[in-house]
Formats: C-alpha cells, structure tokens, sequence
C-alpha cells in the first residue's frame, strides 16, 4: 500500500489523520502551514444579503468581529464548514457540495450582494452576472518546511491528499525546494479549483465525488491501493 501525506493545517490534520488510520491507511506528513488572524474591521451587514464562506477557519480565527454579521445568512462551501458557522451561532443559507465555484454559480439565479469572508490565500471566483461579491481578509496562511522524513519517503513515491489551494501550493513550493519528483506522486484532491492550483507534472490528479473530508479520505483510500 502507498503511504497518504496530509499537509493540511491544525486542528483539522490531527482529525484527518486520526480518520485515515482507522481506515488502515499508513498517514504521514504534517501541517505546511500554521493559520494565524489578521487584524480586520465588519463592514455595516445592512448592505449585504448574506456571508459567502470556504473555510472553517473564519469562524476560528474572526474574532469579535464577526459578531457584527450574524444576522447575516452563511452560504458555506462544505458541511464542515457549516457546522462551524453554527457553532459561532451564524444561521445557514445554502451549504454546497461542489466546491466554492459551483457554490456561488447556484446562488448566481438571483441578485445578490454577498460578503466574502476568506484567508489571504484564497480561490479566485468567476462571478455570476446577478451576483456582487465584496471580500475581507480575516487570516493567513505562516508556511512551514517539510519535515525530513515525508523528504525521503515522498522520494519513492506515494498518495497527498490536498484540502486546499492554499495546501496546493505550498506543496508545489516544497516538492521544487526539495527537488522531489511529480511524476512518482498522486493526488487526491477535494475539487476542481484545488487540482487546478496543484499545476501539472504529477503521476495522476483525482477529485473528490464532493468537498468534504469523507469523500476525499475514501478517494486517497483507492489511491493508496494502487500499485506504484
């Protein structure tokens, strides 16, 4: 069986991996990236019909800011997501299943003024014609280096499971720093965007069914059984 590398940040690496295990997979890698805040000021939520959202980690990391856009509805690219926005006590509009891209394109039936909140790294979206989007930055991704050991097993091949584009690049930035070779490594990646941001040269790109956790985990699960 190839070894699966995970490169997502905490808290979710230790709940990927944790999962992974269960499944009899042999996990390796660690966070590329730590996530920290940045400082950032709500705008007046009257102007908006709701909150656009593709990450957790706004509601992790948005601070006593986002108290002021709660009666805001929370469009949300994935479950996980979702749940948190709960969490916070935000309450739901649509929850996608496709990614960000094909979130926004089923709100695009109807005039919209959305406010995006987001990460400095982030998906760059086509906008529908109905559909204004106004954006802030609530976090950043702080890269990290590749931990020696994923160095030398990546070296004879394996499975990275990618969560994101911010993920996406940085494992491109640390496979050209390293000198690994593409053409030995698959991915599974959680949509179209994200194996878009991966670029070109890998042994094969794979999208998950739908951009959550479970799908991705049982996609590099068939990967991972694969032969080299």
């Amino acid at each position: 069986m190839k070894p699966l590398f995970l490169f997502r940040p905490e808290p979710g690496w230790s709940v990927t991996a944790e999962t992974a295990r269960d499944m009899g997979l042999d996990v390796h890698g660690a966070p590329l990236f730590t996530i920290e805040p940045v400082e950032w000021e709500a705008p007046d939520p009257t102007r908006f019909d709701g909150l656009l959202v593709g990450s957790a980690n706004v509601f992790r990391h948005g601070g006593k800011q986002l108290e002021r856009l709660t009666k805001l509805p929370v469009h949300a690219v994935g479950e996980a997501t979702a749940n948190a926005a709960r969490r916070a006590g935000f309450l739901l509009g649509r929850t996608g299943r496709g990614g960000l891209q094909t979130l926004l394109d089923e709100l695009g039936n109807r005039e919209l003024r959305l406010l995006r909140l987001a990460g400095e790294d982030r998906v760059i979206l086509r906008l529908p014609e109905s559909v204004e989007v106004e954006t802030r930055i609530l976090y950043r991704a702080v890269p990290e280096g590749l931990p020696d050991d994923s160095i030398a097993l990546l070296r004879s091949g394996a499975v990275v499971a990618l969560h994101s584009g911010a993920s996406a690049e940085r494992v491109k930035v640390e496979f050209e720093r390293h000198e690994l070779d593409r053409s030995l490594v698959d991915l599974a990646v959680i949509g179209a965007r994200v194996a878009e941001m991966a670029g070109d040269g890998w042994r094969s790109i794979h999208i998950a069914d739908a951009p959550g956790d479970s799908e991705l985990l049982a996609l590099a699960q068939a990967l991972c059984q694969t032969e080299q």
